[in-house]
Formats: structure tokens, C-alpha cells, sequence
């Protein structure tokens, strides 16, 4: 840490607005986290018991379960104390820890979406190449990819926020997202900034371009059928698909392709719930669906 830095701690404030409803809010976020953290555990579970399921597919959908898992524990647990307690002072280095794991995960999950469209693309307009080309050493490989650019991508940006100094304030609305910390160092940030938002770009276009694309010509396979219950079919193992991509862009495009704003801090909340308990709970449902 640079040592300019004044700020050995920061404050998270959860859901400022209400939170004098905090034991309320405790019991509404509870169910949701446990039923989410149980949801993406079981589709895990049941993909390595099962024979059956050891597919290209649903190796994906355990591989992107996982990450659900890790990511939706690695924020709503501190944000239950907040609520139950009222404890919201996290340490300096907790705080970049928690922003690192949250984002490297979140940037690993876009990517992984892109990876499972794709697959679904080859399993439906490549039927026959499918069995080839989507073998279990191709899938190891794809998602371990995902992994490191997630990692190497975020690391660069987290090591040189860290090393920025905080002379305060040090208030955070809900949780150490870094594009909220970052407006909060004293120095001057417009580079990080900058080349936040290139990566965030990066990884969130490529990932929706490739998820478009893919999508795109499934729908005009779908068409060419000839029976109405094959369409049906192959349209529903997609539509749970949809919803949730849905939800996951639009929570996070609103969240980092947005210009800096007065009012940024807090219009960010709501999307930050909804990326961080809303679609984790949802995710489960709608793919087991």
C-alpha cells in the first residue's frame, strides 16, 4: 500500500435508505443467499454423481455454478452482518481482497457465459462436428482460460488501486466493488479509471458479441425445423438461458459502462443487488429448469 494512505479502514453502509430495517433485511437476504448457495452446491453435486450428466454441457453448468457459489459468498455473508450487527468497518486489505475476488470471478463468469453459448451453438447448428470438437480436454481447457483471463485482467488494475492513497471520505454504499473505491482516493485516478472501463468493455462486449452471435444462429436453426415440437424443445432448453443473461448484462453493464456521475454511488445499489443476490438465486432455478 502506497504510503500516502490515511485510510486504515472502510465503512459499508449496506442499504443506507433502509438501514434502520436492518434485522429485516437480514431475514429477507438470508433465504435468498442460503437457497442460492444450496442451489449452485446441489447442480455441482449431482453433475459429478451422475454418469449421465458428465457432458460438455453440464460440466459448463457446474464449472459456472461454482463460481455463483464463491461469488455470492464472497459478499453477502459480510453484507448479513452489517444487517444482524451493524458491524460495517472492514479492514483496508479485506476490502481489496474482497473487490479482487468479486471482480476476477464476475469477469471469469462473463467469459464462462461466452464459452457455454458457444457450446450450445456447436450442440445445435453442428450436431455432428459436435461429439468432436466439444471433447472433455477442449472443456478443461476453455474454462481454465476463463480463469486466467479473469485473473490476469483484473490483477493489474486491483495492484495499482491499491497502491493509490485514501485520505478519506471512506464510505461504501453496499460492498468494496473497486469502481465504487476508487472514487475515493485522493489521487489522481482518470488513468485507472480509463483503463477500467477499457477492460470492463472488453470483457463484457466480447462475452454479450460472442453470446449475440452464437444465439443469433441457433434461433435460425431453430426455424429451419420441421416439426413445432422439436422448436418448442430446442427453444426451451435456451429460454432460462436468456433470462438470466438478461439480468447478469444488464445489472453490470448498468453498473460499469456507465459515465461518472454525482448521483453514480447511489443509482449503483440497486444494480449491485441485483447482480450479487437476485441473479445468484435465480441462476440455479432457471438452469435446473
Amino acid at each position: 500500500m502506497g504510503n500516502g494512505t490515511a485510510v486504515q479502514a472502510f465503512t459499508l453502509e449496506g442499504f443506507p435508505a433502509v438501514q434502520h430495517l436492518g434485522k429485516v433485511l437480514f431475514l429477507v437476504h438470508l433465504p435468498a443467499y442460503l437457497a442460492s448457495t444450496a442451489g449452485s452446491t446441489l447442480i455441482g453435486t449431482v453433475t459429478c454423481a451422475d454418469s449421465r450428466l458428465q457432458t460438455p454441457m453440464y460440466f459448463f453448468l457446474s464449472t459456472f455454478s461454482f463460481i455463483e457459489c464463491c461469488f455470492t459468498n464472497t459478499v453477502i455473508p459480510k453484507l448479513l452482518v452489517i444487517f444482524l450487527l451493524g458491524k460495517q468497518t472492514i479492514s483496508f486489505d479485506a476490502c481489496f481482497i474482497q473487490g479482487f475476488v468479486f471482480l476476477f470471478l464476475g469477469a471469469a463468469g462473463f467469459l464462462l457465459v461466452a464459452v457455454m453459448s458457444l457450446d450450445r451453438y456447436l450442440a445445435i447448428c453442428k450436431p455432428l462436428h459436435y461429439p468432436t470438437i466439444m471433447n472433455m480436454r477442449i472443456c478443461f481447457l476453455l474454462v481454465t482460460t476463463c480463469f486466467a483471463l479473469g485473473f490476469s485482467l483484473i490483477t493489474g488494475p486491483v495492484v495499482k488501486l491499491s497502491q493509490l492513497s485514501f485520505c478519506g471520505p471512506h464510505v461504501i454504499p453496499h460492498f468494496c466493488d473497486l469502481s465504487l473505491v476508487v472514487h475515493l482516493s485522493c489521487s489522481d485516478t482518470r488513468s485507472l479509471e480509463m483503463l477500467c472501463f477499457v477492460l470492463a468493455l472488453c470483457v463484457l462486449l466480447t462475452s454479450l458479441l460472442i453470446t449475440i452471435i452464437s444465439y443469433s444462429n441457433i434461433v435460425i436453426t431453430v426455424m429451419q425445423l420441421p416439426s413445432a415440437n422439436e422448436r418448442q424443445k430446442a427453444f426451451s432448453t435456451c429460454s432460462s438461458y436468456l433470462i438470466v443473461l438478461s439480468l447478469m448484462y444488464g445489472s453490470c453493464v448498468f453498473i460499469y459502462m456507465k459515465p461518472k456521475e454525482t448521483n453514480r454511488l447511489g443509482s449503483n445499489s440497486k444494480a449491485a443487488l441485483v447482480n450479487t443476490v437476485v441473479t445468484p438465486l435465480l441462476n440455479p432455478v432457471t438452469y435446473t429448469l
